[in-house]
């Protein structure tokens, strides 16, 4: 694996766009966010730009912010402003050469899976799927700093019910992290960005899926052999996935069924990534162990950075 390093305190973190393009109000306060956390938060050159239809700019200038903040040696960590759509746009032309010479954590979720997985994929680069600037950090409450603050020291992350972790299937499992959103996961199969999920301990979410739609992109990950070997399932808080008049539990039920096969444990609620409040930062590529009895417990094994 390629671990980071520690972020100090009063760090330099940049702020980016790889994505959609932000509101600037909520640019301005996410920024204001990390800066009063201690940060010296800075936005790439075109970070807050706005390229229709919905893109922050060019793949060209998304990119450039990309590779400069990993080129740049005073800077220790990186966010992204909010997901939304066009990170793929990237994948083709990302310099994995840059990344492996200057290793950094890489903070996102929804849209920024795709590139977040491949460069795990490709490098060993930790992922972080945990907070953005627009959509966490510029709103009260927005991020869950315990999970953050280890992350970024090189303390072991421990997440259960504080967290919204509920057992749908007891059971105890150890591997490595992987994962993110379920639907940017399905949209790289038949790629050669598909992501590397065989064998894992899988985390998986989405915001605003109906339960069938959930039931579609779950098979769709069983025929392409993505879920071979993998050790257990954490599933997000599934943010507004369901169905108008609908059991309240129906995406549970989908999740059950789908994966009737499947021995090991399954957790479900676990707020990372699309999340109603408090958002957990989860790395990926490290190993953890997930604990489904009495009280749920996931419990990382080790750090996610390097510590001098």
């Amino acid at each position: 694996m390629l671990k980071p390093a520690a972020v100090a305190p009063d760090a330099r973190v940049a702020v980016i766009a790889p994505a959609s393009s932000s509101k600037p109000e909520r640019l301005a306060r996410g920024l204001e966010a990390l800066r009063a956390r201690g940060y010296d938060a800075e936005f790439g050159q075109f970070a807050q730009g706005r390229l229709a239809p919905y893109f922050s700019g060019t793949v060209e200038e998304r990119l450039a912010d990309l590779h400069a903040a990993f080129a740049d040696p005073e800077v220790q960590a990186i966010f992204c402003t909010r997901g939304g759509y066009g990170s793929n746009y990237l994948l083709e032309d990302i310099d994995l050469d840059i990344i492996r010479e200057n290793p950094k954590p890489l903070f996102g979720y929804s849209d920024m899976t795709a590139v977040q997985t491949w460069l795990l994929d490709q490098t060993g680069l930790v992922a972080f799927h945990g907070p953005m600037v627009a959509a966490d950090f510029a709103v009260s409450g927005g991020v869950h700093d315990l999970s953050l603050d280890a992350a970024l020291d090189g303390d072991l992350i421990v997440a259960g019910a504080a967290e919204g972790l509920r057992v749908l299937k007891p059971g105890r499992a150890r591997g490595v992290m992987y994962g993110g959103c379920l639907s940017i996961l399905t949209s790289c199969l038949g790629t050669r960005f598909a992501p590397q999920t065989e064998g894992k301990l899988l985390f998986l979410e989405d915001i605003g899926a109906k339960p069938y739609q959930i039931d579609r992109m779950l098979r769709q990950m069983v025929l392409a052999g993505k879920f071979d070997g993998v050790c257990g399932f954490i599933f997000g808080e599934m943010l507004d996935c369901a169905s108008p008049g609908a059991p309240a539990d129906l995406v549970e039920q989908v999740i059950l069924r789908v994966l009737d096969w499947f021995d090991g444990p399954i957790a479900i609620g676990l707020r990372s990534g699309h999340v109603s409040h408090s958002n957990v930062t989860l790395p990926f590529g490290i190993e953890a162990e997930l604990v489904l009895e009495d009280a749920p417990l996931l419990r990382y094994l080790e750090p996610a950075v390097q510590s001098e």
